[in-house]
C-alpha cells in the first residue's frame, strides 16, 4: 500500500499542498482542485503551472478526482459537494469526460476517478441498469486514452456504499473500470467499513481514506483518521491482507479550530503512517 493526498485538502495553492506530500513518503498526489479552480475547468496555463510544480518536487499523479457524472440522471432533489466545480447538464458529461482524460494524459496520471449520479433513493434494477449504460458510453474514451475509470462510492450519489459498488461493477467487465472505496463515505450512509470493503475488494483500484464521527442528529463530523468511528486499525489491516497494492489517498475533510488545512491534513497523513506501520 502506498500512501498519498488530495492536494487540495492541505491547501488550495498546489505549491503548499507539495510541500507538505514532500515531508512524507508520498510519491504520486491527487489532483481535483488547483488555486481554486477544479480540475474540470483548468487551462492549460494552469494545468502547465501545476505540471511544472510537481516536476519541481518530484511527484507523480496517481489520480484526477473529476466530478464526471456528478449530475442528476434520477430526479435527485439534494446535491453533494462539487469541490469549486460548475455542475453539467448530462448532455455534456461525455464531453467533460474526454477533456478529463486528456488533462490525465497531460500528467500521465493513469485514473480518472468519476461517480454514479447524484442520489434519489434506492438503487433500483432500473437504475443500475442506466448507471451501466452511461458507463459502458464512457468506456470506449478511456481505453482510446488508456486511462482507467475509477467509480467511487458517494453518500451523495447514486453508489454510495460498498455494497452498491460491487452491484455496479460485478456487471461490467473491463480492465479500464475500477472502484473507488470510501470507507468515509459508506460510514454516512451507515455501512461499516469491513463490510463494505469486504464487498467491493475485487474491484477496488483505489482507495480515498478520512474519518468522522457520528453525531446525535445523525450527521457525520469528521476528524483525525484513527480518531473516529470508522476503525481504521482494523480496516487496514483487511485492506492489507487482501493484496491491495495500491494507494490510500488521504481526503482530509476534517476542520480544527485553531489549526491550518495543512497542520490538520499533516496529522492525518502521521496518523495514517503510524496505523498502516502497526503503531497504536
Amino acid at each position: 500500500m502506498k500512501l498519498s493526498v488530495i492536494t487540495d485538502e492541505i491547501a488550495d495553492d498546489l505549491h503548499i499542498a507539495l510541500q507538505v506530500a514532500r515531508e512524507f513518503d508520498i510519491d504520486a498526489v491527487e489532483l481535483r482542485t488547483l488555486w481554486g479552480v477544479n480540475i474540470a475547468q483548468a487551462d492549460d496555463d494552469l494545468l502547465r503551472r501545476a505540471r511544472a510544480l510537481l516536476k519541481e518536487y518530484g511527484l507523480g499523479v496517481c489520480s484526477l478526482a473529476t466530478p464526471v457524472f456528478k449530475t442528476d440522471l434520477f430526479g435527485a432533489t439534494e446535491r453533494g459537494p462539487m469541490h469549486a466545480a460548475q455542475e453539467a447538464d448530462l448532455a455534456v458529461q461525455i464531453p467533460l469526460l474526454q477533456r478529463c482524460l486528456e488533462t490525465a494524459a497531460f500528467f500521465d496520471a493513469p485514473l480518472v476517478r468519476i461517480f454514479a449520479f447524484w442520489r434519489a433513493g434506492e438503487l433500483t434494477p432500473e437504475r443500475e441498469t442506466a448507471i451501466r449504460h452511461w458507463l459502458e458510453r464512457a468506456l470506449p474514451h478511456a481505453e482510446r486514452a488508456d486511462v482507467t475509470l475509477g467509480l467511487e462510492n458517494e453518500h451523495s450519489c447514486q453508489v454510495g456504499t460498498g455494497a452498491e459498488l460491487a452491484q455496479v461493477l460485478s456487471q461490467i467487465n473491463s480492465p479500464y473500470l475500477t472502484g473507488v472505496w470510501d470507507p468515509g463515505n459508506a460510514f454516512v450512509l451507515g455501512e461499516a467499513a469491513q463490510a463494505g470493503y469486504a464487498a467491493a475488494q475485487p474491484y477496488v483500484g483505489h482507495i480515498h481514506i478520512k474519518d468522522g464521527v457520528r453525531q446525535p442528529d445523525g450527521s457525520v463530523r469528521w476528524v483525525i483518521v484513527g480518531q473516529g468511528e470508522i476503525g481504521y486499525k482494523e480496516h487496514f489491516r483487511q485492506i492489507a491482507d487482501s493484496g491491495y497494492q495500491g494507494y490510500l489517498s488521504l481526503e482530509t475533510h476534517a476542520r480544527i479550530e485553531g489549526l491550518s488545512q495543512a497542520e490538520v491534513s499533516r496529522r492525518c497523513l502521521q496518523a495514517m503512517q503510524e496505523l498502516i506501520s502497526g503503531g497504536d
